[in-house]
């Protein structure tokens, strides 16, 4: 039981941005806004975004549990917990800046901050449940690929 209570903490900790994402996506004035900017090529349909963070959040939640139930490196997991906080601090705020507030620039500098400690994260992570680690190199990809696209728009904008 404490175990399943721990993986649904895991997960819901996980989804917070995305929860809160929810509140700023496109959608009415912003989607107006979002569908007349320029874009990349390469920048997917809407429903991918959604789909991509389904499961990349839930890796993520899967990442953290294997890491809260880890016996070893108590004080790497304080550092571990508290990396996985600020990145999903980061993410929440990126999608609040893009979408909500329309600063793409602000926003493409906090993607670039969220890419350097979720990539510490992961080192973090690696020091204890290597698995956990593994979890997070397809967000790090995502948030490359994100980065991109905020700069494109950046850019052709």
């Amino acid at each position: 039981m404490k175990k399943i209570l721990k993986f649904l903490a895991a997960m819901i900790l996980a989804f917070l941005p995305g929860f809160i994402g929810v509140l700023f996506t496109p959608s009415g004035a912003s989607d107006a806004w979002y569908n007349a900017l320029n874009k990349s090529v390469l920048t997917p349909d809407g429903w991918v975004f959604g789909a991509a963070w389904a499961v990349l959040y839930a890796m993520l939640g899967v990442a953290l549990f294997l890491i809260m139930n880890t016996a070893r490196g108590a004080s790497g997991k304080t550092r571990s917990y508290v990396l996985f906080g600020v990145q999903m601090i980061l993410n929440a705020l990126w999608t609040y800046l893009f979408f909500g507030i329309h600063m793409t620039g602000l926003a493409f500098a906090v993607i670039i901050a969220l890419i350097v400690i979720s990539v510490w994260m992961m080192r973090s992570f690696h020091a204890i449940n290597r698995g956990a680690a593994y979890l997070v190199i397809p967000y790090l990809l995502w948030l490359l690929f994100a980065a991109y696209l905020n700069g494109a728009i950046l850019y052709l904008n």
